[in-house]
């Protein structure tokens, strides 16, 4: 049995016990025992959720960490297979010396290959090639009372589908076959520029977001006035050539978690002020390594504890082209208006391709995702306020993000989790899913 677990928000604090599968021939005696010991279990990958989707309705989870092996790799075709506890940075420890990379990548590549696909994840190139799911083969999912079951456009399509995006609630999968993307180089060309308000964030992401792989800005969530939504555009492709190289870096640490937030309104300004004014006024094109363009955070190991004992939460929302821009700037007023700072805000536009899975969270329109220290504020005002707007707005919220969203607004954004709800493992339910479901 493991140390107690936690989310990456480290709300709310309901630690988790870990129940560790090792091997994959253990894993249905294992989520058998727990949900007989304890009524319902959850897996639990590295615990890069941030809210309450990765704790069990039980608060006793299924360690998955630990199945961590390749399985085969077909290296002309890019079509890797391995253990649901493998982490992306481990798949691309192999695969980009020989010259493939993830097809979707998230903001941290210490997700495992399983909490990639329950969550969905998207990236920076969701204009260009959807979701994690849009690139996954088949899995082998692992159901209370059934055995393993093989699941894929072709076979089990409704389990496939149910699983992409369904929280872990549908199964354990035990191993994943994903489609990797050919590169020639792991550094990336990149071209950055800031911009002034929202009006030149839209038009630059208008006329360039299709001419590159990968499109992303930052954004001054606290400026006003004739500053607010300023911020920095940022596009990238893989470059022709730089080597394929493994980033191997050594990181640095958070080693304690503080007793109060490090983050504050005044901490959040002078960095927003001092990054934005260090950034180019004209498009500046630069090369860059992989982990910095993709996972800038992931340089700081436990970055999560800089919110202080009381954790963080992330509102991350996502609003429909037709709304986009006048919401936007709605979400931005109010955020600006708050208590407290945002130190993180990231600004995208997602695309139009479309996801197997029934609870896929972008859709074609602008996403925000802003990381505010917990506080009693931002559920009994600011974040019911967002609420609001993103309601009106036609948007939805980020499951794999979220600990306050109502039931209603879920059920409302996501119709069909009904049939995720139909299809759940009856040994496995989570918080979360409990929350928004009653």
């Amino acid at each position: 049995m493991s140390q107690p677990l936690r989310s990456w928000g480290r709300y709310p604090n309901l630690p988790q016990t870990g129940h560790t599968a090792h091997w994959r021939s253990e894993l249905s005696a294992q989520v058998d025992a727990v949900f007989k010991a304890h009524g319902s279990t959850l897996p639990f990958g590295n615990g890069r959720s941030y809210g309450d989707s990765c704790l069990a309705l039980s608060d006793h989870v299924v360690e998955t960490r630990a199945l961590d092996r390749f399985i085969s790799a077909d290296w002309e075709k890019g079509v890797l297979r391995a253990e649901a506890g493998v982490t992306l940075a481990e798949i691309l420890r192999v695969s980009i010396p020989r010259g493939w990379f993830l097809s979707v990548t998230p903001g941290t590549q210490f997700a495992t290959l399983g909490g990639a696909i329950a969550n969905d994840v998207h990236g920076k190139n969701h204009h260009s090639r959807g979701t994690f799911g849009n690139h996954l083969r088949c899995f082998s999912l692992m159901r209370h009372g059934e055995g393993a079951l093989t699941c894929s456009p072709g076979e089990n399509n409704a389990l496939f589908a149910a699983t992409i995006g369904g929280l872990g609630l549908t199964g354990v999968i035990d191993w994943a076959e994903i489609q990797l993307m050919p590169i020639r180089s792991s550094r990336i060309d990149s071209i950055v520029t800031r911009f002034a308000d929202l009006d030149e964030f839209f038009a630059l992401s208008r006329e360039l977001d299709h001419h590159h792989e990968y499109a992303v800005a930052w954004i001054d969530c606290l400026a006003k006035g004739t500053y607010a939504g300023r911020g920095v555009y940022i596009v990238g492709d893989h470059a022709s050539d730089g080597g394929l190289n493994v980033d191997d870096r050594a990181k640095l640490d958070v080693p304690f978690t503080p007793r109060l937030s490090l983050i504050n309104k005044a901490s959040s300004r002078a960095f927003n002020e001092f990054y934005w004014r260090l950034q180019p006024a004209t498009p500046t094109p630069r090369q860059v390594g992989y982990e910095p363009f993709f996972y800038p955070l992931d340089r700081i190991l436990n970055w999560n504890r800089i919110y202080g004992r009381a954790g963080f939460q992330q509102y991350q929302c996502v609003i429909p082209d037709i709304a986009a821009e006048a919401a936007m700037r709605e979400l931005l007023s109010v955020t600006a208006g708050a208590k407290s700072g945002s130190f993180l805000a990231v600004l995208k536009r997602c695309g139009a391709i479309a996801s197997p899975g029934l609870l896929s969270f972008p859709l074609a329109g602008t996403s925000l995702a802003l990381d505010f220290p917990q506080t009693a504020h931002l559920e009994h005002e600011l974040f019911p306020r967002l609420d609001a707007i993103v309601r009106a707005a036609g948007g939805r919220l980020y499951p794999a993000k979220d600990a306050h969203m109502t039931g209603a607004d879920f059920r409302n954004a996501y119709p069909a989790w009904e049939k995720v709800e139909a299809l759940r493992d009856p040994a496995l339910n989570s918080r979360f899913w409990k929350r928004v479901t009653g």
